[in-house]
């Protein structure tokens, strides 16, 4: 379920970027470049979370850990200077245009790759994932 819920991410996240960046980007660069970022972090982690392996779970937490940080920088300088983001990007107010799922999303990867990696499903076996999927 969390895969699934990565990959419509990065599906809405690039196809957001681009249509931005196709059409208007001299607007709001800096919005247009962070959402197409968004994108490209979110993709790396589906792949990652998908994937599996020692290598796979390293990228995994390092993307969820970089969404994180996006989504509460991002969402608090959308909220303290304003005139900086004439648009908004996928983690503006902290993903309020998505239901907040931005900023929850990161944390419940984190719990999910610290809980598979204590279960049994260590770097070892499946690099944070139990064998046989998780």
């Amino acid at each position: 379920m969390l895969v699934a819920v990565y990959a419509v991410f990065a599906l809405a996240a690039g196809a957001r970027a681009g249509v931005q960046i196709a059409t208007r980007f001299s607007e709001a660069p800096l919005a247009y470049t962070l959402s197409a970022v968004a994108a490209v972090v979110y993709v790396l982690a589906t792949v990652a979370l998908a994937r599996g392996g020692a290598a796979s779970f390293r990228v995994a937490v390092a993307a969820c850990s970089v969404e994180l940080a996006g989504v509460l920088v991002v969402g608090t300088l959308s909220l303290v200077d304003s005139a900086a983001f004439p648009d908004a990007t996928v983690w503006s107010g902290f993903g309020r245009g998505y239901g907040f799922v931005p900023l929850v999303l990161p944390v419940v990867g984190l719990w999910w790759l610290r809980r598979t990696a204590r279960t049994g499903g260590g770097t070892h076996t499946g690099g944070g994932r139990p064998v046989g999927g998780g």
